[in-house]
Order: C-alpha cells, then sequence, then structure tokens
C-alpha cells in the first residue's frame, strides 16, 4: 500500500464538474493498493497517517498530527501511485490490485481512518475520473509505503 499525503489549506474532488467530496484544513491522502495488501497494512498505514506529526504547534514546529489540531482527512483512491517505472517511459501498473481487490481495501482504509481520527473521512469515487483541487500548505508532502516500514 502506498500513499501520498499532502498538508491542505483546502481539498476537493470533482466528477464532471461537481464537487463530490471536499476539506478545509488538514490532509490529503492519496492511496494505492497492491494485491499483497491485507489488513496489516491498512492498520498500520492509517495508524501512521493520523499519527503524522505535520502540523505545527505553538512555536511553529512540526510537531502535532491531524488528530492533535482536530483537522479533516480526505481520502482519494490512485492506482498509479504503484506505477512502476523502471523500464522504457510508459508507466506499468500490473503491481495494482484489480477493483475486487482495491475497493474492500480501500473502504476499510476510510473507515481506519475515520474511527482513528474520530471524524468522517470524505472521499473520491472509486474508479471515476476525478479532478484534484488542493491548496498545499508548506508545502507539506509526504510518501509512504506499508512495504517500506524502515
Amino acid at each position: 500500500m502506498r500513499t501520498v499525503i499532502q498538508r491542505v489549506l483546502e481539498a476537493s474532488v470533482s466528477i464532471d464538474g461537481d464537487v463530490v467530496a471536499s476539506i478545509g484544513p488538514g490532509m490529503l491522502v492519496l492511496c494505492g493498493f497492491e494485491d499483497a495488501d491485507g489488513p496489516e497494512d491498512l492498520d498500520w498505514m492509517a495508524r501512521k497517517v493520523t499519527a503524522l506529526r505535520i502540523f505545527d504547534d505553538e512555536a511553529g514546529v512540526m510537531n502535532r498530527s491531524v488528530v492533535d489540531v482536530q483537522q479533516e482527512i480526505l481520502a482519494v483512491s490512485q492506482f498509479t501511485l504503484m506505477a512502476s517505472t523502471k523500464k522504457g517511459n510508459r508507466p506499468s501498473y500490473v503491481a495494482a490490485a484489480r477493483p475486487e481487490i482495491s475497493i474492500p481495501l480501500y473502504e476499510q482504509f476510510k473507515s481506519a481512518l475515520a474511527a482513528l481520527s474520530g471524524r468522517p473521512v470524505p472521499s473520491g469515487v472509486f474508479g471515476a475520473e476525478m479532478q484534484v483541487s488542493l491548496v498545499n500548505d508548506g508545502p507539506v508532502t509526504i510518501c509512504i509505503d506499508s512495504k517500506h516500514r524502515i
């Protein structure tokens, strides 16, 4: 499982010009899944994301989590995070899990984020052609892979 986390002032997801989900200050979490991902990956990633200290404390130091600052999380599925660019210039997406595997993982991940953050987690629509808008705060962008925990 891979995520790209962006600290945002605001973010939204639109489909065909209609906003389907939006947040104010918080984090945008793009997430991609592979066949080998399981409950331990989801649990580890959800805990890592909600505890990630990327928000400023009173001294201006990134020392607070999204839970600490009581801000929102927007989750968007993105199979292209699983791209391999090792060979040639056209990315290969063979590592990305098929929808019958990815959809349940995505739903479980969103539920875990909501449970850990104590807030609903708005999201994009799996498999839809989406437009994601954001105002990156900082900018702060963090990439995390559950298979590379060390």
